[in-house]
């Protein structure tokens, strides 16, 4: 069934986009996934800003050590940043606090605004951690990871076709958006542009609809039976449970000192 999915060859569950990959992309890929996931549950229940930024610092420790070109991992923070950056910047008008200064009448909080701060740095903390950590994971190998681990195949399955498919709806929409261009259509703030984006949207679901019905055919003509093949070479290492432990006790030191300064403070 790898054909299904652009893969001439069997699948080998590597990360390397190169002949060589980085240090993280050596690690067995079930440990990056866990690692990412367990890094993300501890940054969001910490509290000060301090030990967030000391997140930030470990993400950054891993980028490192991984082959991501500094420029596009800063494009890609910085575009999730634009999409809670509203947020950030309502809160402190919305949180009761400590005044520092008013906005038309609103009154923005200290409290608030470090709450935003402390939402921000954990976001990009997280951010940072994911793209590091599963840096070289094609969208195979990260399907046939998560199926590894036990994550239901219903979703993986939806996932993996989601990529191999997505490429191709977006080629659909062109096609339409050009024969309606063809056709002498030029958007307008009108209602006659609003029908025209409702067809188009309505097209486009019932020829991905009929597609999806094509596909499905065919797989069942090749002796699909639901479950994909899962050819890998996953194999768990000492160096990986040693990562494991080393990471672990990192990111459970954060939340240990995080608690005491809590509590002491």
């Amino acid at each position: 069934m790898s054909h299904l999915f652009g893969h001439d060859q069997p699948l080998k569950v590597q990360t390397g986009g190169g002949d060589a990959p980085s240090l993280v992309g050596t690690f067995d890929p079930r440990v990056r996934v866990i690692a990412a996931c367990v890094f993300a549950i501890v940054v969001v229940v910490l509290q000060q800003i301090e030990f967030a930024l000391g997140a930030v610092a470990l993400a950054a420790v891993t980028m490192s050590l991984t082959d991501l070109p500094l420029r596009v991992t800063l494009k890609r923070m910085a575009a999730m940043d634009g999409f809670i950056i509203v947020m950030l910047v309502m809160l402190p008008f919305t949180t009761p606090g400590t005044t520092m200064f008013s906005v038309l009448g609103a009154e923005a909080s200290k409290e608030g605004l470090m709450h935003a701060v402390l939402i921000g740095i954990r976001a990009n903390a997280v951010v940072l951690m994911m793209l590091s950590l599963l840096s070289g994971m094609t969208p195979v190998a990260l399907g046939h990871t998560l199926y590894r681990l036990k994550c239901p195949p219903a979703l993986v399955h939806l996932m993996m076709f989601t990529v191999r498919y997505i490429s191709v709806l977006h080629d659909e929409y062109h096609r339409l958006r050009m024969a309606m261009k063809l056709r002498g259509f030029k958007a307008r703030n009108n209602a006659h542009t609003y029908r025209s984006g409702g067809d188009l949207f309505g097209m486009l679901v019932v020829r991905s609809l009929e597609r999806a019905e094509r596909v499905l055919d065919a797989m069942k003509c090749r002796g699909f039976s639901g479950h994909f093949p899962m050819i890998d070479d996953m194999a768990f290492r000492r160096r990986d449970g040693v990562f494991a432990v080393f990471f672990l006790a990192l990111i459970a030191a954060l939340v240990v000192l995080d608690r005491i300064y809590v509590f002491a403070y």
